[in-house]
Order: structure tokens, then sequence, then C-alpha cells
């Protein structure tokens, strides 16, 4: 039997959708070609756990022909250890064919976690696009 007093239909228990929100986070990858050899791709969106998963292909294809590498992350709205993986493969494949690779322009919560995570170590992060491309010189 139907309980027909107001609020109770199932209905009304299921949390609402917002695909809007989910399409707003989604994380999106994009590359172009700069003068001097240089291969951008430009992250945005959350690096979790989905969003390693939508970078991942992509970002080893690029790694397996680029010699240098810029990696924008201005748009990085969170990076967790996933993401952090699909920076740091990526990155020692380019190194070891004799590559470099830089991360551009992380906010400030980004650039503490590779701070913290000391891939700042490995991968020079630099602002200035200037300072950026002819670190990869």
């Amino acid at each position: 039997m139907r309980d027909e007093r107001p609020g109770t239909d199932a209905a009304a228990h299921d949390p609402p959708e917002f695909p809007d929100k989910k399409r707003k986070n989604a994380m999106q990858i994009s590359t172009q070609e700069l003068d001097g050899g240089v291969t951008k791709v430009e992250l945005d969106g959350r690096m979790d756990i989905a969003g390693a998963a939508v970078v991942d292909l992509k970002m080893n294809l690029i790694a397996g022909s680029a010699k240098k590498l810029l990696i924008d992350l201005q748009k990085v709205s969170f990076l967790g250890s996933m993401g952090l993986r699909s920076i740091v493969i990526p990155a020692r494949a380019v190194h070891s064919r004799g590559g470099k690779v830089v991360l551009f322009a992380p906010t400030e919560m980004v650039e503490s976690v590779l701070k913290t995570s000391g891939i700042d170590s490995l991968l020079p992060i630099r602002h200035d696009l200037a300072a950026a491309l002819a670190a990869l010189q």
C-alpha cells in the first residue's frame, strides 16, 4: 500500500541530481603546439580519481612524443594523489628520453600539494610564461 502523506514519496527522499555541477567539475585536457617545439597541455578541473582517469591515456600519449612539455595547471581546482601520478609518470617518460617538463601557474592550493609531495624538486614550477618557456630550453 502506498503512503499518501505529503513528503513520503520515495522520490522525495532521493538526492537531487546536479548535472551542471558534475559537468563543471569534469576534467578537461587540451593541447597546443608552441614555438620552439614546446607542447602545452592545459588541464582544467579536478585532478582526483575521476579526473586522473580522464587524462591518463592522453598524457601518456603526449609524453611518448614530446621533448618539451609545459603542463598548464592554472585551471586545476584540486590535486589528489592520483592526479599527482597522472603528472609524474608522463614527466618521467619525457625525462627518460632527455626531454624537459615544467609545471605552469598552479593555484596556491595545487602548488602547496606539489611542494608537500616533493614534486617541485623533480619538476620546476613557474608562474610566468616566459620563465616557463625559458626553463624548457
